[in-house]
């Protein structure tokens, strides 16, 4: 038996993002990872920085790092309104590694006048890029 589909749609500030049917989501919800299947029950959540995975019909997974949002399900729709949502292949590893590196030495020397919540939210975003970037 076919497994049911729904539609998927990521919004960011930027414009769309992705908009695909899908047999799956995973995402990063502030209660705990969140998955949904066709027919699910209505709901709204918010969302906080982490990895979203779409599984099509066909198997195929697509990843993408965000730093949060809401997100919708509704009528077999899911939809994402995004802070961010980068596809692995859109993220510049260069750019991810080198604000790793600044949020690790801000929380390292515990400078004042460094606003240490910012650092630590910063460096889980990069970590989060970095590891979809990579496929991790």
């Amino acid at each position: 038996m076919p497994e049911k589909i729904f539609e998927v749609e990521i919004v960011t500030p930027e414009g769309v993002v992705l908009s695909q049917d899908a047999v799956s989501i995973v995402a990063p919800a502030v209660e705990g990872s969140l998955g949904v299947l066709a027919d699910h029950a209505p709901l709204m959540a918010e969302l906080t920085v982490g990895e979203i995975w779409i599984r099509d019909a066909e198997g195929e997974v697509t990843r993408l790092a965000t730093s949060g949002g809401f997100m919708e399900v509704r009528k077999n729709t899911v939809r994402i309104l995004a802070d961010t949502a980068e596809r692995a292949e859109e993220i510049d590893i260069a750019r991810a590694e080198e604000a790793k590196r600044r949020a690790e030495e801000r929380l390292r020397f515990r400078a004042t006048g460094i606003d240490h919540t910012r650092a630590e939210a910063a460096l889980e975003r990069a970590l989060v890029r970095l590891r979809v970037a990579r496929g991790e």
